[in-house]
């Protein structure tokens, strides 16, 4: 393979597609049969100790095929998108050094889309500003902030998922600068994409939303949050995740533990939603794969093989 530096590379193969749709197994699959490594695209998994709620690859499973971006925050720690892109581009260099193909797989939008696409090039934070915005959270929800931010760039509160941190964020930048983020300009991306997005029938994945919700519980989810809240009772930018925010609920008392897993559920159903709109927009040569799970496995293979320069 041609020295990392050079360019151009070959396209660098991207799974995504909504949450539940298997691509974690697909890509291990693939690792097991060609010489890749996954650079994870999930907001999520970056903080130790955070596994059962996150689907997180067993330690077997990463010792089969080499992961990037897993384990490498503590929950008290934040990370932005301009942290995501900075990291999964160093460990993009690193893979094509050691003469690998990089995959990234996951199911952060806005991940894939500050990655692919090229990060904006925003101002740094303004800590008395945003503390303004957090107060107007703490009294009102975030229902001002983000229709604030809806009315300047709809896109832009597709992008946010209802994040209490990214609307406050946002909508700080939108008001220093009058432009929403989506409209300050990208630098350019340093690599080349090529996107896969998993894209079974809503019939087909509800259901397994819901089992996975169950299996969660049942490996020992609320065991999990409590070990975290002990270990870490601060740990604001961890807890906006789906499961922990609702467990940790519960057990402050808010709710039973049946209306935990159901708020679970329904938290995880709006997600995917969300995704399915988000990726139907996704620019740059992407492409549709009816299908999920292992159904879906002749498709990923044929279009792994289908990238120019690899193989």
């Amino acid at each position: 393979m041609r020295d990392a530096k050079q360019r151009p590379h070959p396209a660098i193969p991207v799974l995504t597609g909504p949450t539940a749709t298997g691509k974690t197994e697909l890509a291990l699959r693939l690792g097991e049969r060609y010489p890749l490594a996954v650079v994870s695209a999930d907001a999520s998994m970056v903080y130790r100790g955070m596994d059962i709620g996150t689907a997180k690859p067993s330690q077997a499973e990463q010792q089969r095929v080499r992961h990037y971006l897993i384990d490498v925050l503590w929950p008290t720690q934040s990370f932005s998108v301009s942290d995501y892109v900075h990291r999964a581009e160093e460990a993009i260099e690193e893979i094509l050094e050691q003469d690998r193909i990089p995959l990234v797989v996951g199911g952060t939008g806005y991940y894939i889309r500050a990655l692919s696409e090229g990060l904006h090039e925003l101002p740094k934070p303004d800590a008395s500003l945003q503390a303004e915005l957090w107060k107007v959270v703490e009294t009102w929800g975030i229902g001002p902030l983000l229709a604030e931010l809806e009315a300047a760039s709809p896109e832009d509160a597709l992008r946010v998922q209802r994040n209490p941190r990214r609307i406050v964020r946002a909508v700080e930048i939108l008001r220093r600068t009058g432009m929403p983020p989506a409209r300050i300009p990208r630098r350019a991306p340093r690599f080349r994409y090529q996107k896969l997005i998993l894209w079974p029938p809503w019939e087909w994945l509800e259901p397994r939303l819901e089992a996975r919700v169950e299996r969660m519980f049942a490996q020992g989810l609320v065991q999990e949050v409590e070990r975290l809240l002990d270990q870490y009772p601060h740990m604001p930018t961890a807890l906006q995740s789906i499961g922990y925010k609702e467990v940790a609920g519960y057990l402050r008392g808010e709710y039973t533990l049946q209306e935990a897993q159901q708020a679970v559920v329904s938290a995880t159903r709006a997600y995917a939603k969300r995704q399915y709109t988000w990726f139907r927009k996704e620019p740059g040569p992407v492409t549709f794969l009816p299908f999920g799970g292992e159904a879906a496995w002749p498709g990923v293979q044929s279009w792994f093989e289908s990238i120019q320069g690899w193989l």
